[in-house]
């Protein structure tokens, strides 16, 4: 049957070793950063990143254009090839700006669009078809994303940190039963060293 006491690394008492006394610092040590450091290190990244992340988006929205334009290329009979999420393929699509008139591209534009039909389509400045920038959304995601695996990081590095010490401070109780037996069995054997 065993008994626990709570604390005896803590306490004062003969049989108490230098590496139980390691071990119990790095048990309040790791709780700590487990508690502490772990989300503090998430919230940080992901406040980062959700600032790099609007960021891109807002430079994406400012170097891109928004289209609508209308469908004049065929579609193809055959299913449409993947890019993200979502089912597309290219066709060329019409529209019409102020000042400059009818011009046409080729565009991804979404399954199940027809001849004829208007979509929305994002080109950058040299009219090449381009996904749109991402939404808020989106954004948010990435921040979450970001931050989870940031915490999940440092909460991995702690407990590495933790088995790194716990085996060290192992390997040194174990050195000292080894001196201490050495010393002590020649009188319970009753053999000389």
């Amino acid at each position: 049957m065993r008994t626990r006491v709570r604390g005896w690394r803590w306490r004062r008492n003969p049989l108490r070793r230098r590496s139980d006394v390691v071990e119990a610092w790095t048990v309040l040590a790791v709780t700590l950063l487990l508690l502490v450091g772990a989300p503090l290190a998430g919230a940080v990244a992901g406040w980062w990143a959700h600032d790099d992340a609007r960021a891109v988006a807002a430079a994406q929205r400012a170097e891109h254009h928004r289209v609508r334009a209308e469908v004049v290329g065929r579609t193809p009979d055959t299913l449409p090839s993947v890019s993200g999420r979502e089912h597309s393929y290219r066709v060329t699509v019409r529209w019409t700006e102020p000042g400059t008139g009818a011009r046409t591209a080729t565009a991804s534009v979404p399954a199940g669009t027809h001849r004829g039909d208007r979509v929305v389509v994002w080109f950058d400045s040299r009219d090449r078809s381009v996904p749109p920038p991402p939404d808020e959304t989106a954004v948010w995601q990435h921040t979450v994303t970001i931050g989870a695996c940031a915490a999940g990081g440092a909460a991995a590095v702690v407990l590495l940190g933790q088995s790194a010490v716990r085996a060290v401070a192992v390997r040194h109780r174990l050195a000292e039963w080894e001196r201490e037996w050495a010393f002590t069995e020649p009188r319970w054997t009753r053999r000389r060293a």
